[in-house]
């Protein structure tokens, strides 16, 4: 018996076929560190939630990987109350036409 296996790219969301792919990656990544920074304090959903201004059940979602409907800004604004500074830098791009969006975590 012989088993397919296909190469993907490095963003899950592309090889499914998403038109937002880019964007639902980082988010996702927002997403990862907003659950990772909950886990590292010791909070309780709902402790974050008051910490983060936000409902509960929002907070569940978001760290479940369901953050459709969250902006990148709120997951950013959601990062930077979790105690991370946030820092977004315009550049020109480095090659003609569109430019990316890139996130980095220290």
């Amino acid at each position: 018996m012989t088993i397919a296996i296909e190469v993907g790219s490095t963003n899950v969301y592309a090889d499914l076929g998403y038109s937002d792919a880019a964007e639902m990656q980082r988010k996702a990544s927002l997403a990862a560190e907003i659950a990772r920074a909950i886990k590292a304090r010791h909070l309780t959903q709902e402790a974050a939630a008051d910490l983060l201004g936000i409902d509960q059940s929002k907070i569940s979602k978001i760290t479940r990987g369901q953050f459709r409907g969250v902006s990148e800004a709120k997951m950013l604004e959601l990062v930077a109350r979790l105690g991370h500074d946030v820092t977004i830098i315009v550049g020109k791009a480095k090659h003609h036409g569109y430019g990316k969006i890139a996130i980095e975590f220290a």
